[in-house]
Formats: C-alpha cells, sequence, structure tokens
C-alpha cells in the first residue's frame, strides 16, 4: 500500500491558490486516546483556529466555508478515525482537498498561504532504500514489497499454493496444519513425529517446503540487491537460512507469527528491524558535507542556496526539522529577502526549499538541531558540482 507517493507531491506541489490550508497533527494508532476521540478533536480545535485566522486575514465566508466542508465531513468519519497511524496530514483550498494518513510522527502545525506545506512530508522521500518482508509459516506464504513509508503485496506465481504443493509434492497445506495443532509449542516448538512420521523425515519436509519457496522466490529476487527480512517463528528461521540462497538476506527476523499482524503492522516491525540500513544515506550525506565543509561544493549561507537549488546544483538539502526561515525568494533576479517572522505577502523558504528540491530528484533530510552537519545555519546544502 503506497502512502503517499511522487504523483501525490506533485500534485501537491502544483496547487496555486490565495488561500492554501496545511495541517498537521500527531494520531495514536490505538488505545485510550482512539476510545476517547482525542484524534479527532485535536483535528477540530485547529480548524476552528485556521477559520479564525482566515477571517483575519479577511478570506470571504463563503470560501471559508468551501474549504472546511470536507474537514468538518472528515470530522464526522466514525471508521476513519479508527484506523489512524503516527500522524495526519490535511491539505485544503476552495476546489482541493486531500488527508494522507501516515507513519510520520509530525508536531500539530497549520500553515496558511499561496501553495501547500510539504516541508513535513520530506521524510517519506528522502531514502530510496527498498526492501522486501517475506512473511512465512508452515501453512502460508506472503512476499511484500516495501519502502520505510510504504508497502505492498508481490504476487508471485510460484508462492501459490498449488505451485508450491506440486514441488513439495504432498498436500503441504493440511499436513502442516495438523503438525502445528499437534505441536502448538508456537516458538519452543520441538519436533515431535506423530502418526509414525520421525522428527528427522517432518523437519525434511519443512525443509523441502522452505527450499521451494526460495526457489520460487527466484522470479523476483534474482536481479536485486536490497535487503529480504523475513518474518516468522524463532524456531522456523535458522531452517529457512540455512536453504536461503538469496545474498541479501537481514539475520536478524521480525519475531512471532506473521499472521498475529496486518500489512501495516508487519511494515512497522519490519522498519525497526531495518533501521541501520535506512538511515544510511542520511548519514552519507552528512559525512560527505563534513568533509568538504567550506569548499564550493558545500553551502550554509541561505542567499547562496536557494540560487543553487534554482540552478539544479543541490545534491542534497538539510533542514533544522523544528525552525522556519521567512522570506521571499524572486526567481528572476535569484534575490533572496529574510525576515524575522511570517507576515503577509511572505513564506516559508524552507518549503520553498524542500519542494524544488524533491522536484529535481535530489535528496531532503530534517536534521534535529544538534545533528546539523553546519550549526551555525538552519539549512545547509550540498552541491552536486
Amino acid at each position: 500500500m503506497s502512502l503517499i507517493n511522487e504523483k501525490d507531491l506533485e500534485q501537491l506541489t502544483n496547487v496555486k491558490d490565495t488561500t492554501c490550508v496545511s495541517i498537521f497533527i500527531p494520531t495514536q494508532r490505538a488505545g485510550k486516546e482512539v476510545l476517547e476521540e482525542k484524534n479527532k478533536t485535536h483535528l477540530k480545535s485547529l480548524w476552528k483556529e485556521v477559520a479564525t485566522k482566515l477571517k483575519e486575514k479577511a478570506v470571504p465566508e463563503s470560501k471559508i466555508e468551501k474549504i472546511g466542508e470536507p474537514i468538518k465531513a472528515l470530522l464526522n468519519e466514525k471508521s476513519f478515525w479508527r484506523h489512524q497511524s503516527d500522524g495526519l496530514a490535511i491539505f485544503a483550498a476552495e476546489d482541493f482537498f486531500e488527508k494522507y494518513t501516515l507513519p510520520v510522527n509530525f508536531d500539530a502545525h497549520t500553515y496558511i498561504s499561496e501553495e501547500f506545506y510539504i516541508k513535513p512530508l520530506v521524510p517519506m522521500f528522502n531514502e530510496d532504500s527498498r526492501f522486501y518482508v517475506l512473511a512465512l509459516q508452515l501453512e502460508d506464504v506472503a512476499l511484500y514489497e516495501a519502502t520505510r513509508y510504504s508497502i505492498g503485496k508481490v504476487v508471485v506465481d510460484d508462492l501459490v499454493p498449488s505451485k508450491l504443493e506440486e514441488r513439495v509434492g504432498f498436500d503441504y497445506k493440511q499436513k502442516h496444519l495438523d503438525f502445528k495443532t499437534q505441536n502448538s509449542g508456537g516458538e519452543n516448538t520441538i519436533f515431535h513425529g506423530h502418526g509414525g512420521t520421525s522428527d528427522e523425515v517432518r523437519k525434511e519436509e519443512i525443509n523441502k517446503y522452505f527450499r521451494a519457496i526460495d526457489k520460487g522466490l527466484e522470479t523476483v529476487l534474482n536481479s536485486e540487491s536490497v535487503s529480504l527480512v523475513v518474518a516468522t517463528q524463532d524456531y522456523l528461521f535458522p531452517i529457512y537460512e540455512k536453504v536461503n540462497t538469496y545474498k541479501h538476506l537481514i539475520k536478524t527476523v521480525i519475531p512471532g507469527n506473521p499472521s498475529d499482524s496486518d500489512m501495516l503492522g508487519l511494515h512497522e516491525k519490519a522498519v525497526q528491524v531495518l533501521e541501520p540500513e535506512l538511515e544510511k544515506i542520511k548519514k552519507e550525506r552528512i559525512k560527505k558535507f563534513n568533509e568538504l565543509n567550506n569548499t564550493d561544493t558545500t553551502g550554509a549561507s541561505v542567499t547562496d542556496i536557494l540560487p543553487a537549488i534554482q540552478q539544479g546544483k543541490v545534491d542534497s538539502l538539510f533542514l533544522e526539522n523544528r525552525s522556519e526561515i521567512w522570506g521571499t525568494y524572486n526567481s528572476d533576479n535569484m534575490n533572496v529577502t529574510i525576515d524575522d517572522a511570517q507576515k503577509e505577502g511572505n513564506y516559508s523558504l524552507m518549503n520553498w526549499g524542500a519542494r524544488e528540491v524533491l522536484k529535481q530528484g535530489g535528496h531532503v533530510f530534517l536534521i534535529p538541531e544538534a545533528q546539523m552537519p553546519d550549526k551555525n545555519s538552519k539549512m545547509n546544502a550540498l552541491y552536486r558540482f
């Protein structure tokens, strides 16, 4: 399931209106907060604040009503509020409305301008690491392709039950269901024989089943070099690991029965396992900036960085995540004006920079103040040339 993609981002950045409203709230997936509808209450409160600001800006009441109509409708969708992730992003204009439930811990924030505020979304696009998740059970198997912020099931013909049964040579599903029922020790299961079948024969049947799965995966993974992480019970992983032929198998398993989680829950656990790998690109870019700092290939001045962005020179843009730079940029003469605060007519220069760099296929990273490569500036850049 793709949570938000490049086409969505392009759509958001192409919307131009005199009044574009962006709202971000942190949300909870489950628990007391969901039961008490705190997520919904939070959005209702923020929309009330936005509506007040719009009135202060002399936006016509009819336009405010039109912008707020889908937000008010969303507040009444009970099923929507029962299925949240870590953050909710809403983008509304007079003739536009989009919402995204995302695994990003947003700070509560509202933004009113002639464009949408996409800076909080950049973590969704600054990693290009893909990976696969293999949900492995004795009675079922599924393969998923994922990134840090998306997951989707991969249909593999050679992994469907009928094909696996042909390869293994017996009714693998029923026999393994029988085996699972009679050996219900979960992750501490020992291979006890039953019905005259020895431990060694039973284990060899599972080996054969796993070898068939490994063979089936070749059709997808034969030309890949991305990570494969397995979700299965602990006692099964060593058996699969021995028959696996894919070179990029992650040795850390997602423990437990995959059927105990839905696809998004499985994705969340996989990201936790692969966190060091998914941070690799950011760490490499920061290291390169530090090695080249104070040379022509790095920048720490907003007045230098924005023209470089316009010229397509920026490979990686580093933005202090809890800060903002207000002002305007004139692309005709490449002149940057910086203001002390938000006011009528100016906008977020960080948002402008993030939007343009992402359009050009560059990397944008939101960085805590203490981890900024050059801490003397809220905006750093690593140039392509």
